[in-house]
């Protein structure tokens, strides 16, 4: 239940996320037992690289707190949506905060906004979405896959966010979003091999007022025949962007300093100048990471614009 409110100590039940270093976190329940391979019922132990940690030793303690390891410590935290993006179970391919951050930039969500989305996946963007249009808000999420459906409608309850979302199975390219979803949605989203066959679809959930559709694809292809079918649906300010992160540094180095000066008034030659001691100078620069960050997925946002007919009709 840790996901649905900031806590100040851990529960029993409660979903934490043990951090040992930016590139070494966990995420587990805290239970008193666990079921072991041969399914029989045994104390909750977690077992980390720097050792063991009992899990029901953690009840009581306040997030943020520093926990001992058999052989180390580390430091037990609340989750958020980008902690478990980057802890989480991978059920299929997920996207990840960078572009996460600028899909809900891009479909203007707010607090109380009814979002839809396809497909649900690993649930990685659906808690972002959220958080964001929470506590008056809805998340309509859709897969094709029953078994995931199950697993995210299990997670979603298990993290206390069950009265924010909706899951449900279903083919949403041949069978779209139901009709109770009928002009009531603010915005889509579409993380489908064949966008453009969910289109019309999502003109029939957007709300009379018009709203934001935003598409995630890897290749150009799929983005190219998106865009077509958005125009010919009527949508407007139709744009794809790709969100590209770059990490730089800031540091001092150190940089041989040359007196140019000193060969005009001692008159010294540069073999001179080379045999003296070499003077360095401390200044401050950045640099770039020896590796990038690549491409992950265009994000496609194009806005479908009010309705007169339809809302002088209603």
């Amino acid at each position: 239940m840790s996901f649905a409110r900031t806590k100040e100590s851990i529960e029993e039940g409660d979903a934490v996320v043990l951090y040992l270093s930016p590139q070494n976190m966990h995420t587990f329940e805290v239970t008193q037992k666990i079921i072991n391979k041969k399914g029989e019922m045994v104390d909750n132990v977690f077992q980390t690289t720097y050792g063991a940690l009992k899990v029901p030793s953690l009840i009581g303690k306040r997030y943020g707190s520093k926990v001992e390891l058999s052989k180390g410590w580390a430091f037990v935290l609340q989750p958020t949506p980008e902690l478990w993006t980057s802890t989480l179970p991978h059920r299929t391919q997920i996207i990840y905060t960078p572009d996460i951050s600028l899909i809900i930039h891009l479909l203007e969500l707010a607090p109380g906004s009814i979002a839809v989305e396809t497909g649900t996946g690993s649930g990685s963007l659906s808690h972002a979405l959220i958080r964001t249009i929470r506590p008056h808000g809805h998340l309509y999420t859709f897969d094709f896959h029953e078994q995931r459906v199950q697993l995210a409608t299990e997670e979603f309850t298990k993290h206390g966010l069950s009265d924010y979302v909706t899951v449900a199975h279903r083919d949403v390219c041949l069978d779209g979003f139901g009709e109770e979803l009928g002009h009531k949605a603010d915005s889509v989203f579409l993380d489908l091999p064949h966008p453009w066959l969910v289109v019309d679809h999502a003109v029939r959930a957007l709300k009379k007022s018009g709203g934001k559709l935003c598409s995630f694809s890897p290749c150009i292809e799929q983005v190219q025949q998106t865009c077509l079918k958005l125009e010919a649906a009527g949508f407007v300010d139709i744009r794809t962007q790709e969100c590209l992160q770059r990490e730089l540094t800031v540091h001092y180095k150190h940089c041989p300093k040359l007196e140019l000066d000193c060969l005009k008034t001692e008159k010294i030659t540069a073999d001179e100048i080379s045999k003296k001691p070499e003077e360095q100078e401390k200044i401050l620069t950045v640099s770039h990471s020896s590796s990038t960050p690549g491409h992950t997925g265009y994000i496609t946002i194009a806005t479908l614009p009010p309705d007169f007919a339809r809302l002088i009709a209603s």
